[in-house]
């Protein structure tokens, strides 16, 4: 018989959600993996468990270039766009030297991201860390976690954080393995492929349904969940006029 689930009830309830945590990021050996939506739980995960303020996710394109793929809210995923668009930031650092980036005070970080640091400091955030998707030699991108004071991960929130990333990195390279005939750039490129539809969606939501971007995104995902779908899928058929965002509040 195989073992049966552990009961996290015994546990201290932050410890149950970080035990959830692990065993969620875990389950992902499964055909039509979602890509967007495993990151996107995993930024709301680090939030929810208090080891950032907000979080985001940047992974490497074909060619090697960073590209957006999650966020927790919509403010950070506006300064993971722009740290994309101007190639300075934590995640890039990150990205290119397959370490840790912790900046406690983004204010005295000014001359090393020009660009970077004034929009961050302008969008709300203090301080920054980065940390890896890495598995031995593979780097897959990386993961910024945003916080509103001045501060830093100590020792022991890195560890468990790198943790979160290397299982998200185990995940995502298991699919490699899942789909011989796909490579991990291949699967990566579509998700950012399937992230630009989950936009496209957002901003058509955004008008018919007259709500946030946030709300259009809970809106699309829950619609999405509640059908057993893929959050890409759904976004297409909202893009190709197949549901409206009336179905996605009738029906969510």
């Amino acid at each position: 018989m195989p073992p049966s689930a552990p009961d996290l009830a015994v546990y201290p309830s932050r410890e149950r959600q970080l035990l959830s945590t692990f065993i969620e990021l875990a389950d992902t050996l499964v055909d039509d993996f979602d890509v967007v939506e495993f990151l996107a739980a995993l930024t709301e995960r680090i939030v929810q468990l208090e080891f950032a303020t907000q979080a985001g996710i940047l992974l490497a394109d074909e060619t090697g270039s960073l590209r957006f793929v999650a966020a927790s809210d919509e403010r950070t995923q506006l300064l993971e766009l722009f740290q994309v668009q101007s190639r300075e930031g934590p995640c890039q650092d990150c990205f290119r030297t397959a370490t840790p980036v912790a900046v406690p005070d983004l204010a005295a970080e000014v001359e090393r991201w020009p660009r970077f640091a004034p929009k961050a400091l302008e969008t709300g955030f203090a301080a920054v860390d980065a940390v890896p998707l890495r598995l031995r030699d593979a780097v897959l991108g990386a993961v910024n976690l945003f916080h509103d004071e001045p501060d830093s991960l100590d020792a022991d929130s890195l560890a468990v954080v790198t943790a979160m990333a290397d299982v998200a990195t185990i995940g995502l390279l298991q699919q490699r393995e899942l789909h011989r005939s796909h490579v991990v750039a291949s699967q990566l490129q579509h998700a950012l492929h399937s992230r630009v539809a989950i936009e496209q969606a957002k901003g058509i939501i955004f008008e018919q349904a007259e709500v946030s971007m946030q709300e259009a995104f809970e809106l699309l995902r829950t619609y999405a969940r509640n059908r057993n779908d893929k959050l890409s899928d759904a976004a297409r058929r909202v893009v190709d006029g197949t549901i409206d965002a009336g179905d996605l509040t009738r029906h969510g």
